[in-house]
Parts: structure tokens; sequence; C-alpha cells
């Protein structure tokens, strides 16, 4: 009679020989094999099982690599500075430091429950001076290397947060953190240069292996496209309007211009009976994000009054402003052709602005259209260019443009420079001293980190001030060039600064002088796997991206791409929404390790669904999970001491086990290879009941491959099969093929093409025996004369009777 399984002294035991006898030891023989979770911000409600999927699957994949021969970089650290850990220092009432640590604290006990194999030697913390000292060492570097500039521009401010936002950081024309909808402000602000990296970021996509939807929303953020500048001449004036377009070869469509709100000449442009009507439009476009700017459908504008002239054909265009246009893209100026762009056939349509249709389906024009033509075609009412096919016109005019002075051919970008202040006390101090006579000047290397000073109050102050410009003593100091009296930088870092680098800082987390050995960057350097939610997808990814490709430059690690695989995991959700506490409908893991074990959670987070997907959280169906672990439990008990010879049965069972376990896992169909489990546990179960027990071997190999997922009950079954080391120090099972074969398979027995009957054969029977057997199944149905018989091997036999 089995041991009953009690899962809290067996995960009690182990976690406490795995304290002893760690099972991931770096013996300098083994390849190294990275893997990293996304870590996490510290949050005051802890973790609950959304966020244990992702580190069950880390881990689940770090004690496979175990068992396949390797030593892993398997860490765990916090991204503790930034607008989620203050926002919650505020509603708690307590100064963010506090809180901070006893968030990391709690969730820290709460991921020990996984029984994960994170190296805690390496922990970072983005708020330790001794990390962000090289934080901050990469922005001055960035600096030096004209990366890192001020700029006085209309920012996204966030009236809650109180701080600017990086474009990034609006999601559908509210703050990503609180929700607030995002304005517009005025502010002096630090810019990071990441358009200077957009082509090496654009093209290095498809060097990665990552998710094809996550390659394409950086491609399509990026967004890089290919057209011309053209000058508008302003009729009655000495002003010219520069406009960028993708599609210089619709020129004479051109019905129309728009201004952005924001651009230099909107208001300067104004007819002075418009100008009272255009002042007032500029104004209310201001309190509007970028973002909803995009998104709205309804479009709205002002005319200006006045009329640009179409340099092609020299008809007068009338020159509107509209939201729609960005100040930031292109130059801020567009040529219209609502004949072939639905913005503009939209807005044309409000303002009862003429359409002209300049491409045609055969050439043959629609004096009806009811909306925006936007496929290929030829060209018409297009003077000379009339007759040529619209993508030989899109790809030559341009160059056409550009030889008679009228355009010049470029390339533009979505991609925006990185708004980097934040107006918050919560993180890292921009290393920058501001001087009458030197202008902005770095903190001197040597001299960090430059501390974020201790303070009471810390609250946002909502005039676009950082809470540190009230610090007089901090604030003030002396020019580190000429020494005269200067003033510190008092905007702070945005919590990307650190998450930027981080998994860079692990493999040296304790060196004092450099940022990373280059004797261990080359060794450990870059990450393998990298598991995290999709919604970092631009965010972070594209950040760590452009640091790591700038680090490379310098010369501080010598690849280009930070992750060489990504996976993204699915979130869990419960009553149809994503968990959370405001939501009411976070379900925490502690209650369910206490009553189930840790290893039934693990097991079911991944029977849940499909990785990569969403899944509906059902705490009922761990109840399933926890049998299948007890019938497990008691089979390898009830026949670990039987001495039971492998027969050929068992042997085949085994290996299309392995092969089938395996190709899934490698696969991450990490659900299937659960239920893979289940079917071959009631697959044992039926050759006990045919051959009295089970093979040693075969037990062996099920709680090998069961290792990585339920690692506690793994290491007890092992034990119990008279094994003294840890399963961790086995190597993972290989199948063979031959052993998988059948014996005997099934095959058809066809008449002219239809199946009569089936009948079991060798597996490698010869033809004529197959046949013979074939005929033999069908005697009494071959009533005609055989013209023919054809055996097709492993599957049918056919008769051909006439």
């Amino acid at each position: 009679m089995a041991t009953p399984y009690n899962h809290k002294e067996i995960e009690k035991k182990w976690r406490k020989n795995w304290e002893a006898n760690p099972v991931n030891v770096n013996d300098g023989k083994k390849p190294k094999y990275y893997c990293l979770d996304m870590f996490p911000y510290p949050s005051g409600s802890g973790l609950h099982v959304g966020h244990w999927r992702g580190y069950v699957i880390s881990d689940v994949w770090s004690r496979y690599k175990i068992l396949k021969g390797f030593y892993i970089i398997h860490p765990m650290g916090w991204d503790a500075f930034g607008l989620p850990a203050e926002n919650y220092a505020i509603k708690m009432g307590v100064h963010p430091k506090k809180s901070t640590a006893e968030n990391v604290a709690n969730i820290k006990k709460q991921i020990n429950e996984i029984s994960a194999i994170y190296d805690w030697d390496m922990e970072v913390n983005t708020t330790d001076p001794e990390f962000y000292k090289w934080t901050q060492w990469i922005f001055v570097k960035m600096f030096k290397a004209g990366l890192a500039y001020e700029k006085e521009m209309p920012i996204n401010w966030c009236p809650s947060c109180k701080t600017g936002l990086a474009n990034e950081e609006v999601v559908n024309g509210s703050c990503e953190r609180c929700g607030e909808t995002v304005t517009k402000k005025n502010l002096k602000q630090w810019m990071l240069k990441i358009t200077a990296y957009a082509d090496r970021l654009l093209n290095d996509l498809d060097k990665l292996d990552w998710p094809e939807k996550v390659k394409k929303m950086q491609s399509d953020w990026i967004g890089k496209s290919y057209g011309a500048e053209i000058d508008f001449e302003v009729d009655g004036t000495d002003e010219k309007v520069k406009v960028y377009t993708t599609r210089p070869d619709t020129l004479y469509g051109a019905t129309f211009m728009v201004l952005a709100p924001e651009h230099a000449l909107a208001a300067k442009l104004a007819a002075p009976e418009q100008k009272a009507e255009v002042e007032e439009y500029i104004t209310k476009s201001s309190m509007k994000s970028s973002v909803d700017r995009l998104q709205d459908k309804e479009k709205t504008g002002v005319f200006t009054g006045r009329y640009a002239i179409n340099p092609l054909n020299q008809a007068k265009v009338p020159i509107w402003i509209s939201d729609y246009v960005l100040a930031d893209y292109g130059t801020g100026a567009i040529m219209c052709v609502p004949a072939h762009d639905d913005r503009d056939f939209d807005f044309a349509t409000k303002f009862n602005i003429p359409i002209i249709q300049v491409i045609a389906k055969d050439g043959v024009e629609n004096r009806d259209l009811r909306e925006a033509y936007t496929e290929p075609g030829v060209m018409i009412n297009s003077g000379e260019f009339n007759g040529m096919k619209s993508d030989d016109a899109k790809r030559d005019i341009p160059g056409i443009l550009e030889s008679r002075g009228i355009g010049k051919k470029t390339t533009n970008y979505k991609l925006r420079d990185w708004v980097f202040s934040r107006q918050r006390y919560w993180g890292e101090p921009i290393p920058i001293v501001h001087c009458d006579h030197c202008g902005a000047v770095p903190v001197p290397e040597e001299e960090l980190p430059l501390l974020l000073p201790e303070v009471d109050h810390y609250q946002p102050t909502g005039t676009g001030e950082s809470p540190l410009a009230d610090i007089h003593e901090w604030v003030n100091t002396t020019c580190p060039v000429c020494g005269a009296p200067a003033k510190r930088e008092t905007n702070t870092m945005p919590q990307w600064a650190g998450s930027s680098w981080y998994f860079l800082r692990y493999v040296d987390s304790k060196n004092k002088e450099e940022l990373v050995s280059k004797e261990k960057a080359e060794k450990y350097l870059p990450v393998d796997m990298y598991i995290g939610g999709v919604e970092h997808a631009v965010l972070h990814l594209l950040y760590s991206r452009f640091y790591t490709k700038f680090l490379n430059d310098i010369g501080i690690v010598d690849f280009d791409e930070p992750f060489t695989k990504l996976f993204n995991q699915g979130m869990i959700g419960k009553n149809g929404a994503k968990m959370s506490k405001s939501k009411g409908n976070v379900v925490s893991p502690d209650d369910l390790v206490r009553d189930y074990g840790c290893d039934s959670l693990r097991l079911y987070e991944l029977f849940v669904g499909p990785p990569e997907l969403d899944s509906e959280w059902d705490d009922r169906g761990i109840d399933g999970v926890y049998r299948f672990i007890n019938r497990f439990w008691n089979l390898v008990y009830d026949n670990k001491d039987k001495g039971i010879k492998a027969t050929d049965e068992m042997i085949k069972t085994r290996h299309k086990m392995i092969y089938d376990i395996t190709s899934r896992l490698e696969s991450f169909s990490l659900n299937t290879v659960v239920s893979g489990f289940m079917e071959y546990n009631n697959k044992f179960h039926d050759i006990i009941k045919s051959q009295g027990g089970l093979d040693k071997e075969t037990l062996e190999t099920a709680v090998i491959l069961l290792a990585p997922f339920i690692p506690h009950v793994a290491e007890e079954l092992w034990m119990q099969l008279g094994h003294t080391e840890s399963v961790f120090q086995e190597t993972w099972p290989e199948y063979d093929e031959e052993k998988m074969k059948e014996s005997e398979i099934e095959i058809a027995v066809q008449i002219n093409g239809k199946t009569k009957t089936v009948v079991m054969i060798n597996a490698d029977e010869a033809k004529d025996t197959a046949i013979a057997k074939a005929k033999e199944a069908i005697a009494d149905k071959l009533t005609g004369n055989v013209i023919k018989e054809i055996y097709v091997p492993g599957k049918i036999v056919n008769i051909v009777m006439k």
C-alpha cells in the first residue's frame, strides 16, 4: 500500500534540501543558458495566480534545460522605481522607500512558494544606489554621445500622476498607469534620441526569434515610410509650406492642405477674418492628447482663409488646420488627396471640399465616389502621368519631382525621441548640473551615484517641477567644469530607465567597478529566453533594444540584441476580465498552495490553457490535477519494488511518451504536455492491469519527464525508486524511433478503391503475405476476375476486379 501523498511535508522537505544542495550548479564545464522573467514592480497587492503563470513557465523551461545539460542563469529582481511604486505609497500614506521595501519582502516570500530555481545571489533592485549608479552612468554616456538633450516641447501630461509621459505610455488617450485622460503641457524635457537607431531597430527585427505579432508591433511603432517633401507657396504671401507625403504621385489630386495646430505657421497664416476662430481651435486642440487626436472618428478643423499653390498645376488649394495632423510627424503639414485617403475623404465630405480622382481601376473614372479608392490602378486626371500604372508612378514620380526642383525624396518615421523626464520624486536623479556659464554639464562619472535625497514630503507638485526642486540644499551646487554656482537637474528618470538594461547586471551584480565585466558579458550574455507579457511589446522591449545597441556601440557588450528568443504568456482572467484588486476578481495563490500544494498549482497554471493565450481561471480545475498527482504517486509506489521485466509494449509506450512530451515541450505547448502526462498515466494503468506491473525504467523515465513540472513530487519519488542523488542530476531521456514502432498495424482492405474491411498485419509484413491476408479477409466478396493487386505499405491493400 502506497504511503499517502502529503504535499505539505514533501514540499517543506525538498525546499530545505534544495537550500543545502542547489540543483543548478555552475561547475565551469556546462554550457550556459540564460532564462529570464520580466522582473516585477513590487505592487502592494502582491502576486495573484496570473503572475504565477509566467514564473512557472520560466521555471519549467529552466529545469528542463538543466536536465539537458546546461548551467542555468535564472535570476530575479525588482523594478522598484517609478510611478507604480510612488502612486501606491501616496495611496497608503507612507514613504515609497518604506512601502517598496515591504512589498519586495512580501512578493519575494510569495515567489519562493513557487519553488523556482532563482539565483538570489544575482538579485538586483533598481532603487539600490549600487544599481542606479550604472543607470545614471549610461545616461551620462548618452549625453556625451549627443543622444541625451533638452528640449521645450508640448508633452503628454497626466493630471492625476502630475507628470509628463512618453507617447508609448498613453493608451487610448489615457495614462497607462492610472487611466486618467491625458492632456498637453509645454515643458522643458530631457529627451533620448532613440530615432538615431530607428533603422537598426527596424532592420534587426529579422534576426530575432520573437512572435511575429510582437515584431510587427515594433515595426509599426517605428513606422518607416518613403515619400517626398514638397514646397507649396502660400498665395499672396512670401511664405512656403513644406509638406511630407508618402504619395507624391497623387499630387494632381490634392484639393486642400492641412496644418497641425502646433505648426509654426498655423496662427500666422490666418486671414484677419479667420484669426479668432483659428486661435480658438488651436487652444482646444492643445488640450487633447496625440492618441486621442489620431483616434477621433469625427474630423474637426478650421479654414485659415488662405490658399496654397499646387506646384504641378498651379491650382489654388485651401489651407485648413486640423488636429488629426500631428506636428511631430513629417513636417506637421500634409497635402490632402481625398479621393485616395480615408481620413482626407471624411474631412473633404464634411467640409464640402472638391474630390478629384487620380487613380482608377482600369483607368475608368468613377464620378460617384462613395469612399476613398485605395487600391492600385491607372493614373487619370494627372496630366503627363495619365495612363501610368499607379505602382509605377508611386516608384518613379518622387524622382521626377526632385529633378524638377518641386520636391525632395525623403524617408520618415513615426518613432519619436523618448521623453525621459518625470516630474516626480521616486526615480533616479538625472545626473546633470545646470551652469549659467557652461550650460548643462554631466556629473563626473567618479561621483556617481548621485543619490536621491531623503525627504519627508515627496508628493508631486503639479507645477511642472519635481518635488526635488524644493530641496534647496540639494539643488544648489557648483559646476563640475568651472566651479561657479550651479543647480542640479530636478526631474527624475522614468521607470523604464532601470528596466532597459537590468538583464545585463544580473550576471555581475556585485561589480563595483563596471556595469558588467567583459569576461562575464562574453560568457553569460545575451538572454537566451525572455518570458513575459505582450503588454511590454513596444515600451520595454523597444527601449531595451535601444540601450543594448548603444552599449554595444561604446564597447560594453559585444552583441546588439538583448533577447534572442521571446515568449509572451497570455493573461489569466477571472469573470471575463483581467485580474485586479479594483475589479475584485483577484485569486491569491496562497490558499491554493496551502490546500493543494505548490506542485498542483504549478501544473494547473499550465493546464488551464495554451500558455500564449489568455485563459479564464476556475479554482475547481485544480482538483483534477491534484487527483492526477495522487494517482501517479500511487502508481510509482505500488510498482517500484515489483521487479517487473520490461515488455515490448512497455518499451514502446515509454519511448512514445518521451517523444510526445519532448516535442510538445519544445514547441511550448505546455497545456498539452500536462494532458499528455495524464494520457500516459492512464496507459500505464492499462498495462499494469494486463501485465501485472510496470518496469522500473519506465517509472524512472516518467519521473524525470515530470520533474520540471512537479519538482517536489519528482524528487521524492526518485528517492523512493532507490536513488540518492537529485533527479536533476539526471539527463533528459531520449527516444528511439525504432522502439516506438508498432509490431502490428491495421490496414484497410479495398475492392476497386472501396474499403470493405480492415486487417491486422505485422508492421514489416512482406507484400505477398500482406495481400494474401487481405484476400483471405474478403474471400466471400471476391466474385469477379482479379485484374490487379495493389499494396501500399502500412496503409491499404486494393484488389482491382472486373
